[in-house]
């Protein structure tokens, strides 16, 4: 196509998203309201999410309670504790705002948010990103996916991975196991559940050596789930896995 063209169909384009704009007005992801771009939060719901800001564990991205200074890197409880990912990063605590997005996007299928969460993570997940090969959504076990009809971590992993120019590879992460809901169990209880439910298919084994993971996923909670994804593909011969989520269960926080 020659630039003249490209260009011409370019500036359609756009006139046709602003006559679009001028009949159906960009509305709040959150709410409903009115705002002035697309895919975007109000300033009301914005200021309802806890927002994760420095100072955190630079080990499980949990924001310290107070500020210990510059030299605290880690959490108690990665030190007595080191999860199996090397770092996970997350917009904001499991809270408010931020719960209410992930539960609409999960169980009453507003697929459109992924696209407004997705932004989000990617500008979380910033530095994890620029030293990422690709990007690998936590995988539902195929019974759930078909009561569930997608895979929330899927959407976020394909938008991210878009933002950032990096590949999503689903296909190098299986679940194989149909585990019980995760809810209600303690954190023993969820990395026993979680046993044996991973597994990197043969096919991909090749493709996922020396490669460098970042898992995604909507929310960590314990990190078990983290953990037992992350195991998996280090003994499949990842380089190293990092973990990008939106939230983060305030229980976890430092």
């Amino acid at each position: 196509m020659a630039p003249a063209a490209r260009f011409s169909y370019a500036a359609l384009r756009r006139l046709g998203r602003g006559a679009l704009a001028l009949v159906y007005p960009p509305t709040c992801s959150g709410c409903g309201g009115a705002i002035a771009d697309p895919h975007a939060l109000c300033p009301a719901c914005w200021s309802g999410l806890r927002l994760i800001e420095r100072p955190y564990c630079q080990r499980l991205g949990t924001p310290f309670g107070v500020d210990h200074g510059t030299g605290i890197l880690l959490s108690a409880r990665a030190i007595a504790d080191p999860p199996v990912f090397a770092r996970a990063r997350a917009v904001a605590l499991y809270e408010g705002g931020a719960r209410d997005l992930v539960h609409r996007l999960k169980y009453e299928d507003r697929l459109d948010l992924a696209a407004v969460l997705a932004r989000m993570m990617a500008g979380a997940g910033s530095e994890l990103l620029g030293e990422a090969d690709c990007l690998v959504p936590v995988p539902l076990h195929r019974f759930r996916l078909w009561r569930r009809r997608f895979n929330q971590a899927a959407l976020l992993a394909n938008r991210i991975g878009r933002i950032a120019g990096r590949p999503s590879e689903p296909g190098y992460l299986k679940r194989v196991k149909a585990t019980r809901s995760q809810v209600g169990l303690s954190r023993v209880g969820r990395a026993t559940n979680l046993q044996g439910a991973f597994r990197v298919p043969a096919a991909a084994r090749g493709a996922l050596q020396g490669r460098r993971i970042l898992l995604i996923d909507d929310v960590m909670t314990t990190g078990a789930t983290a953990n037992a994804a992350s195991r998996v593909l280090l003994r499949g011969g990842a380089a190293s896995v990092d973990v990008l989520t939106f939230a983060l269960v305030s229980g976890e926080a430092a």
